[in-house]
């Protein structure tokens, strides 16, 4: 089973993307904050993919990317930074932080599909009882 990290303290944006990516065969854990998904990341290990949302309480996205990025076991954890924030600098600094990718709120099944596939990861469109 492929596992993602959903961290943001929006909890109706977690139900959301943990929604995305269950359609693409992923089971996902969720952390409203880059403090709480690190724990998860020591408990659990590397997740293939953690979306990761710039602000929020107590450790925010840069920083806990680059908390992310000083330990080797999880250089080949995929980071995407998923935003409203759409000042380039925080691009910018996403992506030197060590994010691989960006994307944009609002978030939709084909945004994260396209994300998926750039971050070279495999997905496995699961059928929805809604086609």
């Amino acid at each position: 089973m492929k596992r993602a990290l959903v961290v943001d303290d929006s909890r109706a944006m977690c139900s959301l993307l943990r929604r995305l990516l269950s359609r693409f065969g992923f089971e996902s854990d969720i952390a409203h904050n880059g403090e709480e998904a690190l724990k998860k990341v020591e408990e659990h290990g590397a997740y293939d993919v953690a979306l990761i949302d710039h602000n929020m309480p107590i450790m925010n996205g840069i920083a806990m990317i680059e908390a992310i990025r000083e330990h080797r076991e999880y250089d080949h954890m995929k980071l995407l930074m998923v935003t409203g924030d759409s000042d380039p600098r925080t691009v910018v600094r996403a992506l030197r932080s060590g994010a691989d990718e960006y994307a944009m709120k609002p978030i939709t099944v084909e945004v994260i599909e396209d994300k998926l596939r750039l971050l070279s990861l495999p997905i496995d469109p699961v059928p929805t009882a809604n086609p």
